[in-house]
């Protein structure tokens, strides 16, 4: 088949047309852009932590400013209104609301994200919140972390508290966000916080995600009406071999595993898959997971959010390759524990600022595979997007065409995919702003919209005003 990615690839192609209903949006997470991080009642979470941490995040930068957004939140609201979009998704700060990951809320950290929500419905901007994008509580973390099962049960009371104060406004819900990046390189190589190097903690930390998640549904069903959507978003990675041999499609199965099934299992099917059990077997029995969880996990879902940015590539570990998957660090210890015979390698082709490859045909045939396996769970594309080198030229533009080409050939392959029977409702766009991405500091831009750091000024590139027109249209344009 050729898709319609790969006939954008090739050249010139037709316009194309989305459903009427498609959610167009951009996306956002709180450690990233608010700033303000001891204001108001707010205290340190793990970011907050492993970003002062000398050797941690590149040039030491921290989210303490960030791009101010906490104090600048109406002027943000104010450019998605401009650029037309219908949706908002972003993060709630834990340790704002909830600052020692335990107890009753505080008011102010409330209150910035009714303020918030309050504008968007004014702008007619639907708020899409995620309860969990990466910024535990410090003192949950000092108390063992994902790792402890008592995380997830803090994580469940945090999440009602944040349903009571916000579920008369926000009625789509978002529990996790890529909880593989949480565990595995949070708990397994080390390059997200909190920093540690464990495998067994790192699935450990998975199974009590997976626990957070299911006992966060219950709570946000508990309190929300019934026409509240929940959800969560997985980085769901798109693994291809090397070769077509037996031993490289074994790599890709113990990855897939890792990567995907270790969460699609239980949280959509009640179960982990038998072939990770008997691939981590060397490092744990998994008597971590007891009696009755697979059924607190296994909640029904409203739709499943999907993350999407570049294929992974792998073979049998021969010499070749890395331990590692690229993009996300360089780190002494691998986050794919019982995976140390597979090795992983650069895909072909042209690549972002992040050395990610440019391959639209990952995320077609991710939506289709996920459409068979899934058939009946709408999907929603909750991040999408590339980093690259923009700058303001002297007129102050921000011309990216790069990023122009990307879009317009991964919306090429949702649409196609679309047109293929995946039942694709949204699109979220990564991400709003420029921001603080990570380990990578502010060196790394995804956002549609510039921001200048030293004053905080936004100027909309020539990707953002390119992604209203879609967005207001439902058109996207030919090449």
């Amino acid at each position: 088949m050729v898709t319609a990615a790969q006939q954008t690839e090739s050249g010139p192609d037709a316009a194309r047309t989305f459903p009427k209903d498609f959610l167009w949006g951009s996306a956002t997470a709180s450690y990233q852009i608010e700033g303000a991080a001891a204001e108001d009642g707010r205290t340190p979470s793990i970011w907050d932590t492993y970003a002062r941490t000398p050797g941690r995040v590149r040039n030491g930068d921290t989210g303490d400013i960030a791009t101010d957004h906490y104090h600048r939140w109406r002027e943000d609201v104010a450019l998605m209104a401009d650029l037309g979009l219908g949706a908002y998704r972003f993060s709630l700060a834990w340790p704002r609301i909830q600052p020692t990951g335990r107890g009753p809320a505080v008011q102010k950290g409330l209150d910035f994200y009714r303020r918030l929500v309050d504008e968007l419905l004014e702008k007619g901007i639907k708020p899409v919140a995620t309860l969990y994008h990466w910024d535990l509580p410090q003192e949950l973390e000092d108390a063992g972390g994902w790792p402890e099962r008592v995380t997830a049960e803090r994580f469940a009371e945090y999440a009602a508290l944040a349903a009571d104060a916000l579920g008369d406004r926000v009625k789509t819900w978002t529990t996790l966000n890529e909880p593989w990046c949480s565990a595995f390189l949070g708990y397994g190589s080390g390059v997200h916080a909190p920093g540690r190097t464990d495998p067994v903690a790192a699935l450990r930390a998975a199974h009590h995600l997976n626990l957070g998640h299911g006992l966060a549904v219950q709570a946000l069903r508990d309190r929300l009406s019934a026409d509240a959507q929940c959800s969560v978003t997985l980085n769901i990675h798109h693994v291809r071999p090397l070769t077509g041999g037996d031993a490289d499609a074994d790599a890709v199965r113990r990855i897939d595993a890792l990567a995907n099934r270790v969460f699609t299992g239980p949280m959509l099917q009640g179960a982990y898959p038998e072939d990770l059990l008997k691939d981590t077997a060397a490092l744990t029995d998994w008597s971590f997971v007891r009696d009755g969880d697979l059924q607190q996990i296994h909640q029904p879902l409203d739709f499943l959010g999907v993350n999407y940015y570049t294929p992974t590539l792998v073979s049998e570990a021969d010499g070749s390759g890395t331990h590692n998957s690229d993009g996300h660090g360089k780190s002494a210890h691998s986050p794919w524990p019982g995976a140390d015979q597979v090795a992983f390698h650069q895909p072909p082709g042209d690549t972002t600022a992040m050395g990610w490859a440019i391959d639209p045909t990952g995320l077609y045939d991710l939506l289709r595979r996920l459409a068979s396996d899934f058939p009946t769970l709408p999907l929603v594309i909750t991040e999408n997007g590339a980093a690259f080198d923009d700058y303001a030229d002297p007129s102050g533009c921000v011309k990216d065409p790069e990023r122009i080409a990307y879009l317009r050939g991964h919306l090429a392959a949702v649409h196609q995919a679309v047109a293929d029977g995946a039942d694709v409702r949204g699109y979220f766009l990564w991400s709003l702003l420029d921001n603080f991405e990570w380990g990578h500091g502010y060196g790394k831009r995804f956002g549609a919209v510039y921001v200048d750091y030293p004053t905080g000024t936004r100027i909309p590139k020539a990707s953002a005003r390119w992604y209203s027109e879609v967005a207001r249209t439902g058109i996207l344009p030919g090449a």
